[in-house]
């Protein structure tokens, strides 16, 4: 049984309040992560440089694969709730305009998977048994026409 990463680093848009950021590194303490770090952006960034609310740099596989695993059984449903509630920050017309993602990152091969609010149960199922080998571009996201994670980098480089 593969164990989850025992740490991660979390890097926070400025926007993102203190309540949340509690939440969330409680939230990744839940799903096995023992040992967080915390950083936020620069705030001279412009909006249009920023795409994304929270990056999580971690051992992805091994995280993954520790959210499908027995001992987490219920980790893609603790993922699921966390991504929803990083999407609900205040619940602002203004959050709502411009959606930004929960990116998961590899700490060792910089690949990116980007988690949308409202993905289905399946896609969080499909998560845990992804196989990172088979990108190489990424950023990897859910296809819910195609109803699999892939990557159209990887895929437009053959």
């Amino acid at each position: 049984m593969t164990e989850a990463p025992s740490r991660a680093e979390l890097l926070l848009a400025q926007d993102v309040s203190e309540v949340l950021e509690k939440e969330l590194t409680a939230r990744f303490r839940d799903m096995g992560v023992s040992e967080i770090r915390v950083r936020r952006t620069l705030g001279h960034r412009g909006p249009a440089e920023l795409q994304w609310l929270v990056l999580a740099s971690l051992p992805l596989q091994a995280f993954l694969a520790g959210l499908g695993s027995e001992a987490v059984r219920d980790g893609y449903a603790a993922l699921k709730k966390l991504v929803a509630r990083v999407f609900r920050r205040d619940g602002s017309a203004e959050d709502a305009a411009v959606p930004r993602p929960l990116v998961l990152q590899d700490e060792r091969t910089g690949l990116r998977i980007v988690l949308e609010p409202d993905l289905p149960q399946q896609a969080y199922e499909q998560l845990t048994e992804l196989d990172l080998t088979e990108f190489s571009i990424g950023p990897v996201h859910y296809d819910r026409t195609r109803e699999r994670w892939r990557s159209e980098l990887d895929e437009a480089a053959g």
